[in-house]
C-alpha cells in the first residue's frame, strides 16, 4: 500500500461514471482479475492525455482495451493509439472492446512480443508512451522508446513502486518477485539520472513516472 486506503477510497468516491462501456469493461476486468490500471491512474491518465493533446500515442499492454479506451475519450479527434499486446487471450476481447466503442479507427492493435514490435515502429514518432506490461522489461525497453520519441515527448510508466515494496530491502520482498524488484528499482534509478529525461515519480495507484523527454 502507497497511500492508505481511506485517501484511495476518498478519490475513488470522486470519480464519476465512465460510461457504461468501460464501467462495464473494467467490472469484467476486476472480476476476471485481469490487470488494467487503477481508478486513480485513470483519472490521471485521461488528465495527461487531454493536456498534452497528442497526435500519436504508444500503449505497450493492451489487455482488455481499458485504458486505450480511456485515453480515446480525451485525446484530439485525429489522434491514433498503436497498442501492442502479447497475451492471446486478451487480443479478441480488446477488438470486440473497441469495436464496440466504435473506435476501430482510431486504434491499431499489434499481436506479439514488443521486444520485436518496436524496433519495427517509426523513430520519432510518438508524442506520448504509456507503457504497462512486463515489469521487469521496462528497462530493457527503455532505450527502444527513446528513439520512437521525439524531444517533448512523455513517456508514462505504471506499476513502478511495487505497492509500496520498491523501498523494501530485496531479501524483505518474497523470492519469487526479487527479480522484479531489483529491475525496477534500476528503472526508476535510471529514468531519474537521464539526460534524455525530466522525471517525477507520484505516489497515486501502483506508482506512476511521467518522463518528458528534454527538447
Amino acid at each position: 500500500m502507497i497511500v492508505n486506503d481511506r485517501i484511495t477510497d476518498y478519490l475513488h468516491s470522486l470519480e464519476s461514471s465512465q460510461g457504461v462501456l468501460l464501467d462495464t469493461i473494467e467490472k469484467a476486468a476486476l472480476d476476471g482479475r485481469v490487470p488494467i490500471i487503477r481508478r486513480e491512474t485513470a483519472s490521471l491518465l485521461r488528465t495527461l492525455v487531454a493536456a498534452l493533446e497528442p497526435s500519436q500515442i504508444l500503449e505497450i499492454g493492451t489487455a482488455v482495451g481499458y485504458s486505450a479506451l480511456l485515453m480515446c475519450q480525451t485525446m484530439p479527434r485525429a489522434c491514433h493509439i498503436t497498442t501492442i499486446e502479447k497475451y492471446e487471450k486478451r487480443i479478441p476481447v480488446a477488438r470486440e472492446n473497441f469495436k464496440k466503442a466504435g473506435e476501430e479507427s482510431r486504434i491499431t492493435l499489434l499481436e506479439g512480443d514488443a521486444d520485436q514490435l518496436l524496433g519495427q515502429l517509426e523513430e520519432g514518432r510518438f508524442d506520448l508512451v504509456f507503457m504497462d506490461a512486463a515489469k521487469g522489461q521496462y528497462l530493457h525497453w527503455l532505450p527502444l522508446l527513446l528513439k520512437l520519441m521525439p524531444p517533448g515527448g512523455v513517456l508514462i510508466s505504471d506499476n513502478v513502486l511495487q505497492d509500496g515494496d520498491i523501498v523494501e530491502s530485496r531479501f524483505a520482498v518474497q523470492r519469487r518477485n526479487r527479480t522484479i524488484h531489483s529491475r525496477m528499482r534500476e528503472y526508476l534509478h535510471t529514468l531519474k539520472h537521464m539526460e534524455e529525461f525530466e522525471t517525477t515519480v507520484i505516489p497515486i495507484g501502483d506508482g506512476v513516472t511521467i518522463s518528458t523527454r528534454i527538447k
